[in-house]
């Protein structure tokens, strides 16, 4: 194994007495046995091709997608105007709290395998091994469901079930043909996919506005009528005779659902190893991500509010296209023609680049795996221009369950897979929250100084906190609606996922026999790059447009 290298040289000088261990007279730096798997630098084939466009317009509207295009009309619905804002606002801290762990975590160590990684290196390798694998299939699982959802958006202007398995086939094929042709034509698709994403939501905030304002054909100024009549907030149908009970089951639901919405976040964290200047680039994505969920999310979800009362029929429709947006419900009754089709081409967009960035970021995974020794080598394999191959073809043939959705017979199996892997995300951002109160002790511990990387939060540890305490909520909540009226399989799909994560965890922790690491154990050394082989010189804006670029990008 080679020297490792100092990862704290951009800013000052680490010397000998720069990490301790214990509080002995000996300092040194600490690094990890070879059986760690941690030293991957020589292995790792991955190259840097993303951009910093590709990556902030990742950033800005990554997670963007039917989640909120359609997602809010049932959170509408489930917990009337005001209860869907206050939930999605709760969810918005959390989801604001595991980036900015994940991104500070990122900023001092840019490699392959991302928060699995991190957790193997800093808390367990058993955590390590149960995030990572939790990870890819709960990831690899949800390409197949946004490609069924597709599908469904397309039956928004063909409604004939026999095209069905004809538009799967093109779909998958084209998800997985962007993924292996490369991370560049990956980076190119999600570019122009969110541009699509933000120019959609910009602009139906814009026109529920104008609705809402009386600008449309019918000139009835809605205000907020609806936060009157019904009302804001919505029951849950649980707990009819105590009303009150009742509003906080609803608020309970959508916040589960609001959730799922805002999963997908870390992605641009995912793509670190293969992003050209990573720490500066997601440095200012982690910076805006807040400034994302106040204006797409929140103001999203305050308009919708506006716009609908959560008793109207349509939001129960559950048509799967953009007949049941809260917008097109807005704008049919409001007499707008054509903007529904506009509406429903853009959330198809949105469908495919979800199911696009499940397939990158659970093949990056699965990689990362490989190189830490806790999956099979051969997904370790790369292009000569850097393509980890096998790993995306394992999970691209995931793909291909779509197809049981075509399938009467397979619909309930299929179902039954998505519920599996809901619970999933929330482990994932569980873990991200746990490794950084690890990561933070032990660079206390070792005397490094976490203010000088090039990301980092003065809210921390107390936002790790915060996302540990809502996450697990969050798992123990899902699927509580069966406890009402018990149903055997929705247990099971709601709940499962907890006892294979820890069977995953003890499973390897036995066979391995490892050991949660003490702060002056922990390595923040070996195989991570210093700044200068990863940052390219930053060139300041010299003209007006390069000025916006640089703001927007």
């Amino acid at each position: 194994m080679s020297d490792p290298i100092p990862t704290y040289e951009e800013k000052s000088e680490l010397d000998s007495s720069s990490v301790e261990k214990g509080s002995g007279s000996n300092d040194y730096v600490v690094t990890a046995g070879s059986h760690h798997h941690f030293d991957v630098h020589d292995l790792d084939q991955v190259q840097r091709k993303l951009k910093q466009r590709h990556v902030q317009m990742i950033a800005v509207a990554g997670t963007i997608g039917t989640g909120l295009f359609l997602g809010s009309g049932h959170a509408l619905q489930g917990a009337g105007p005001l209860g869907a804002l206050i939930a999605y606002a709760l969810v918005g801290t959390v989801a604001y709290a595991s980036l900015c762990s994940l991104g500070e975590m990122t900023s001092h160590a840019p490699i392959s395998g991302t928060f699995p990684h991190f957790a193997a290196r800093w808390v367990d390798p058993s955590l390590g091994f149960a995030l990572g694998w939790n990870y890819w299939y709960t990831n690899a699982i949800s390409i197949p469901v946004e490609i069924s959802a597709a599908c469904i958006l397309i039956s928004f202007w063909d409604s004939n079930m026999n095209h069905q398995a004809g538009y799967t086939a093109l779909i998958a094929v084209l998800m997985c043909a962007v993924n292996v042709f490369g991370v560049r034509w990956f980076g190119e698709s999600e570019f122009y996919f969110s541009i699509i994403k933000i120019l959609l939501i910009t602009g139906l905030i814009i026109v529920g506005l104008v609705i809402d304002l009386g600008g449309a054909p019918d000139h009835d100024r809605r205000g907020f009528r609806y936060w009157n009549n019904p009302g804001p907030f919505a029951g849950s149908g649980l707990e009819p005779n105590h009303i009150g009970l009742d509003r906080f089951l609803g608020m309970l639901s959508v916040l589960v659902q609001a959730a799922f919405s805002f999963q997908g976040m870390e992605l641009v964290a995912v793509a670190a190893s293969e992003t050209e200047s990573p720490r500066r680039n997601i440095a200012k994505a982690v910076r805006r991500v807040f400034y994302r969920i106040v204006v797409f999310y929140l103001l999203g979800v305050l308009i919708t509010g506006m716009l609908v009362p959560y008793t109207d029929p349509n939001l129960l429709s559950n048509s799967g296209t953009a007949a049941e947006s809260p917008y097109v419900i807005a704008i049919n009754l409001a007499g707008i023609k054509v903007l529904p089709h506009i509406i429903n081409a853009c959330i198809f967009t949105s469908a495919f680049s979800a199911g696009n960035s499940f397939l990158f970021s659970s093949s990056r995974v699965l990689y990362g795996l490989g190189l830490r020794g806790q999956a099979p080598r051969i997904v370790t394999y790369c292009t000569k221009n850097g393509l980890p191959i096998v790993a995306v073809a394992c999970t691209a043939a995931f793909a291909f369950l779509s197809f049981m959705n075509v399938s009467s017979g397979s619909v309930t199996v299929f179902n039954w897979f998505v519920s599996l892997s809901t619970v999933g995300g929330f482990f994932g951002w569980w873990g991200m929250n746990l490794t950084y109160v690890f990561f933070y002790r032990g660079m206390r511990a070792q005397g490094l100084d976490r203010t000088k990387l090039l990301y980092h939060s003065k809210l921390q540890p107390w936002l790790s906190y915060w996302g540990i305490f809502w996450n697990t909520i969050f798992i123990l909540i899902n699927g509580f609606a069966v406890f009402w009226k018990f149903d055997t399989a929705g247990f099971l799909t709601a709940y499962l996922n907890i006892p294979l994560f820890f069977a995953l965890y003890f499973g390897w922790k036995i066979y391995k026999r490892t050991k949660i690491w003490k702060p002056h154990e922990m390595d923040f050394v070996t195989g991570i790059p210093t700044l200068e082989e990863t940052e390219t010189p930053e060139v300041p804006p010299k003209t007006i447009w390069d000025k916006i670029f640089n703001v927007l990008f």
